[in-house]
């Protein structure tokens, strides 16, 4: 299957999180190209897809091989390297990218500190490069950044083909996800997933730390347990 699409893939220096954000015009994206680990590391795996890449990428970096490392293993053990796209980012923040040279033009990637952006059949260079300028320079939380990242590449051409799926996976320090949306089909994918992420942000994530805490001890966060209290009594 050809995934064509851009992705970042990065670590946030000051909370450990890693995260990869992609969108493309193809049928949900976000079953096959981002892969993280909390504490380990991030995957994205596209183009001549071979999604396998992403849960192999993360065992060896778990095992201890550098982004580098991980990159060459990859490619030495799959026949159709020439045909993939990844890009990978481990614990310390190093980052590396691979285009294969059958790579649908324009395909390309930019590795920079603590991320790399990697696409292809796109518009042209200026994409990768919008995409490494915005998550680069802006101060927004790390999620946030990789949502702007992402709608200042589809601003500078995006996909040649249009628009059809995006999504946003981010790990903190647990086993599950921090941050796991996908839009599988939507004419305006980046505008829905913001649109799903500002409900989550002003769900679970408002508590999320009290929440993780609460699944650990057994408590619920204060106003989770407001909501539960007005339940029990409407059920007098």
């Amino acid at each position: 299957m050809d995934l064509n699409t851009f992705s970042i893939v990065a670590r946030d220096p000051m909370s450990g999180r890693f995260g990869v954000a992609v969108t493309t015009k193809a049928f949900a994206v976000g079953s096959l190209c981002p892969f993280a680990k909390a504490g380990v590391g991030a995957v994205a795996t596209q183009a001549r897809v071979n999604p396998t890449l992403g849960p192999k990428g993360l065992r060896l970096l778990e095992h201890g091989l550098s982004a580098e490392e991980t990159l060459q293993q990859l490619l030495a053990d799959d026949p159709g390297r020439q045909y993939r796209q990844l890009g990978i980012v481990d614990k310390y923040g190093r980052a590396v990218a691979y285009t294969g040279e059958e790579n649908n033009a324009w395909a390309g990637h930019i590795v920079g500190d603590h991320f790399t952006v990697q696409g292809n059949l796109l518009t042209g260079i200026e994409v990768v490069q919008a995409v490494a300028a915005t998550f680069s320079a802006s101060t927004a939380p790390f999620e946030v950044r990789l949502i702007q990242a992402l709608d200042a590449g589809q601003k500078a051409g995006g996909d040649k083909r249009g628009k059809q799926s995006a999504a946003l996976l981010v790990v903190d320090t647990d086993e599950f996800p921090y941050v796991d949306i996908r839009v599988d089909d939507n004419a305006e994918p980046l505008k829905e997933l913001q649109r799903l992420y500002d409900i989550h942000k002003n769900g679970i994530l408002s508590v999320y730390h009290e929440w993780v805490e609460g699944v650990r001890t057994g408590t619920i966060p204060e106003g989770m347990a407001k909501t539960d209290e007005k339940k029990a009594d409407r059920s007098k």
